[in-house]
């Protein structure tokens, strides 16, 4: 197996044991369910993934497949891009097993089915730098008589022992844009044609952000 080593347009990569595939959070709605319920939940964009690399022990080191999402124009990437391939986002994902896998296969969205449990990662929404008070909830100081300590820090330690600030301290400090895994949530709607999936609760990210799923 070689990088160089290319499939036909349109053919299927081999079966994974945890299929996966990246895709584009559009946003939430509400799914009723067959019995009348009704639960939160969101929807993915996930337009045929496809393998753009395949790392080899004997080559690399370690065995792995790379993939590629959302097909970008000629002036949005670099040259050297262009020659490795024309994918907008790539991932790697190491496997035990990558026989059977070549530059140019596909992994589509019919891979999931209705009641798989999958686990999402994706990049949490960025919400800046934060205060001790939002990001930690500590208790507001006092809002009278002068008081400018209303949203502080406060004391962060003795000054003569140890004489700093120790390590892990709870301080302000930025939030969010972390990478974030939400588990087992559970594929309501697989539609190939579309190529889209409806996941069951909420997944990290703002809309449009890009998010990897893959089954639990």
């Amino acid at each position: 197996m070689t990088d160089e080593t290319t499939a036909k347009n349109g053919a299927k990569a081999p079966d994974m044991a945890k299929p996966l595939i990246l895709g584009r959070k559009l946003g939430m709605l509400q799914h009723f369910r067959s019995d009348g319920s009704v639960v939160a939940a969101t929807v993915i964009a996930a337009e045929p993934n496809v393998v753009t690399y395949v790392r080899t022990r004997e080559r690399d080191g370690y065995s792995a497949v790379q993939i590629g999402f959302g097909m970008a124009g000629e002036r949005e990437i670099t040259k050297p891009e262009r020659g490795h391939s024309p994918m907008r986002h790539l991932r790697e994902i190491r496997l035990d097993d990558i026989s059977g896998f070549e530059k140019g296969q596909e992994i589509g969205v019919d891979r999931f089915a209705p009641g798989d449990k999958v686990h999402v990662t994706g990049i949490s929404k960025g919400k800046g730098f934060q205060g001790p008070v939002h990001l930690h909830h500590f208790h507001a100081g006092p809002r009278s008589h002068g008081s400018d300590h209303y949203r502080r820090q406060g004391s962060v330690g003795s000054g003569t022992t140890p004489g700093r600030v120790l390590k892990g301290l709870r301080m302000a400090s930025h939030q969010g844009a972390d990478r974030v895994t939400v588990k087992n949530l559970e594929i309501l709607k697989a539609d190939p044609e579309r190529s889209l999936l409806v996941v069951a609760g909420a997944i990290p990210g703002a809309r449009n952000g890009i998010v990897m799923v893959r089954k639990a």
